[in-house]
């Protein structure tokens, strides 16, 4: 089968994981949450000579999406996002404004994600999963042994609800539906925080006992 190459980039004062996935027989990659550190996104890619061709976003909250406006300009990458997401994105200056930050806004996301899509990454395929809970437009992205899971599933703990557009009922309920459907072996990238796997979760998860 198939594997593609994902590559965590922790980054910023969130310490948010962007990353840089690929198929290791392509020169194009995908860019996942292009958080606050452009320039090491932008120099990961050139460092293992990859053209990022997309930039695709779990969800719009502002630890995930402040870099998208300058990756965007580097290389016209188009940018994917769950319309139920759309207010939050546009909201990114007023995101910024209540942690002190003064932000652009980002630019028009070019591409809908929806349940169901199939992407493609190289010679690789991932599956679109929509996982609301954490906001109503968040996304997870399967692909061959592992899940890109944003930030509804981290080792040990799950997403914030206490956010505007969150709620916990919804968010237990798509993990379980969405996530916990994966192989035990499936690994599990999250948003923040180290790999983990589905089962590792499933057994000792407390959110999810």
């Amino acid at each position: 089968m198939a594997r593609l190459e994902i590559v965590s980039i922790p980054n910023g004062s969130f310490a948010e994981n962007c990353y840089l996935v690929f198929d290791p027989d392509e020169s194009a990659a995908v860019l996942v949450d292009p958080g606050e550190e452009t320039g090491r996104f932008l120099s990961e890619a050139a460092r293992r000579d990859r053209r990022i061709a997309e930039i695709w976003l779990t969800h719009a909250h502002l630890d995930h999406i402040v870099g998208v406006g300058a990756v965007r300009d580097a290389t016209g990458a188009p940018v994917f996002l769950h319309p139920a997401d759309e207010p939050l994105y546009r909201a990114l200056p007023q995101q910024g404004l209540s942690m002190g930050l003064r932000l652009p806004a980002p630019p028009p996301a070019d591409c809908s994600l929806g349940h169901g899509d199939r992407l493609r990454i190289g010679g690789v395929e991932a599956k679109v999963r929509h996982v609301p809970g954490h906001t109503p437009g968040h996304v997870c992205f399967v692909v061959p042994g592992a899940v890109i899971s944003g930030d509804v599933l981290f080792e040990g703990s799950i997403g914030r609800t206490d956010l505007p557009g969150g709620d916990f009922e919804t968010l237990i309920a798509s993990i379980r539906r969405e996530l916990l459907s994966l192989p035990d072996e499936t690994i599990v990238h999250p948003g923040h925080g180290p790999a983990t796997t589905i089962g590792r979760e499933r057994r000792t998860n407390p959110f999810l006992a």
